[in-house]
This record gives C-alpha cells, structure tokens and sequence, in this order.
C-alpha cells in the first residue's frame, strides 16, 4: 500500500509540475528530454541495473522496445488530444484507459472476479465518470466537422496508449531481478527517440526548460518504479494497483486543482472523490474483512 501512495504522490506531482510549466514558458518536449536522461542515470545509480539480465528474460527486449517506444510516442499523442480536444477530454480518455489493463487483469494475467473486486471497479468507473465531468463553456472544446477525425484518433491515441503502457508496466514488474534492466533500456530507448523527434522539429534550446526536466526526471523516475514496486507487493491482484492508482490520482489530483490553483469544485465532483474512498476501501480491504466476498 505505501509503494502505491508514494506512485500516486508522484504522479499528482508530476501534473502539478506539468500545469505551472504552462505558465512559466517551458517547452514540454524539451524538459521531457532530460527527464528520461536523469530518470536513466536514476535508474543506474540507485537501482544497479543488471544488463545482462535481459538476456536471461525471453520477452526483456520486446518489453523495454515496446515501452520506450510508446512512452515519448503517447506523450506526443496526449499533446495532440489536448491540442485538438481540449485538455477536460485528454485527461478523461487518459484516467479511462483503466479499462484495458482492467480486462488484462481477469483475461491475461488470471486474476479471480470476486464480488468484492467487481463492486469496487464498478464504483471507480463511475468515480472516474464523476471527476473528470467538468462544465464546459459554449463553444469550448467543440470541433469542427473537418477537425472530427483528428480530435477522435488523438483521443483514441491516448485511451489505446495508457492502457497499454500501464499492462506493460505490470509485465516489466513480473521480471524479477531483470526489472531495472527493463527499465533503464526503455528509458534510453525512449530519450534517443525524444531526441530525434526534437532534431525533426529543429526545436529552438531553451536553458530554462532543459532545466525544468531535472524536477519532471525525479518525480517521473519515483512515480514509474514505485508503480512497479506496488505491482510486485500486489501481484496477485493487478486490479487494486490498477484501479487504485487511477482513481487515487485524480481524486488527489482534483483537490490538489481546488487547493493550489482554485480550481471549482462541483457538487457532483465532489461525490466522485466520496466515491473513489468507497471505491478503494472495497478492493483493499472489503476482500481482508470478508474473504468469502
């Protein structure tokens, strides 16, 4: 349960950072750079990677190709969303894309449909639902007919794109001993193709933004292994780590906005963080009270 509060600390902290960055003239991708280059030297010095590791893993390639390349590539992605569908529908297809490592749970890595585990997805969902539900003003976020197609396929982008890094993140915890191998490799992977992508797009260096990825590195280094550190002490159960850390996320992340940014908070946002608590307490504890639920 600690590794899991200590993700969600840092994913919250992670938009926190991502948010101000809007105000303060720093260029995202840039600052994304560095983060995979201190989240690589991270890595070496205090997890002591094991390279050799990989060798002994039948899918450690396929694993830290696949997420070194969909982490900068649904980061991208997720600039697209915003761009063309407004940051309210970016982050609800984000936070539900639970769904596909949900169904992953039951379909792929065995895991046993209990009430108590169906009760307590079936109140994050609608959590979920309650949270990212936000007033819009006329006219905002709405697309043109000719802008659809781009606004659906960067939507569905993201939804496809968390999912799927959030079922490989659980794959990368199941290697054991080869996990920081994993991790390293993809995070090396993923800053040579950021790089490229920069050169591409002949962005303009700023001292302040390369700067600013240090901080975004540390916590986006804590936020993914302890993500896998919860998926190891819950391996049983990839649903409590699943759930948990999407809705523990943005029920925190939503009055952290009402705190530090003012964000409003309506009524029925506020069920949804009365909901997500239901939600928790029925898949970490409903199950330890009543096994036979």
């Amino acid at each position: 349960m600690t590794y899991l509060l200590c993700a969600i600390l840092c994913s919250v902290a992670v938009s926190v950072f991502l948010k101000r960055a809007r105000t303060q003239n720093i260029v995202i991708e840039q600052a994304i750079l560095v983060n995979y280059v201190v989240a690589t030297a991270l890595t070496w010095f205090f997890l002591s990677p094991n390279l050799n590791a990989i060798a002994h893993e039948p899918n450690a390639i396929m694993l830290f190709v696949a997420l070194g390349v969909l982490l900068p590539t649904v980061f991208i992605m997720m600039s697209h969303a915003v761009q063309h569908a407004g940051i309210v529908k970016s982050d609800a297809a984000q936070r539900l894309a639970l769904f596909i490592p949900i169904l992953a749970s039951f379909l792929i890595f065995g895991e046993q449909l209990k009430t108590s585990r169906m009760v307590g997805i079936g109140l994050a969902f609608l959590a979920l639902l309650c949270l990212i539900a936000k007033p819009s003003a006329a006219g905002k976020n709405r697309a043109s007919s000719g802008n659809q197609g781009a606004l659906i396929g960067s939507l569905l982008a993201v939804w496809v794109g968390y999912g799927v890094i959030d079922v490989l993140f659980k794959q990368v915890a199941k290697t054991g001993s080869a996990t920081p191998a994993n991790l390293f490799a993809a995070f090396v992977l993923a800053g040579v193709l950021m790089l490229i992508y920069l050169l591409i797009k002949r962005t303009r260096w700023n001292d302040g933004s390369l700067a600013s990825g240090i901080i975004l590195g540390a916590l986006n280094f804590g936020n993914i292994w302890f993500y896998i550190r919860a998926h190891q002490e819950f391996s049983d159960n990839p649903t409590l780590v699943f759930a948990g850390m999407n809705v523990g996320v943005i029920a925190l992340g939503t009055l952290v906005g009402a705190g530090l940014f003012r964000e409003k908070l309506s009524r029925i946002n506020v069920l949804g963080i009365a909901i997500a608590m239901s939600a928790i307490v029925c898949l970490f504890y409903l199950e330890r009270f009543f096994p036979a639920v």
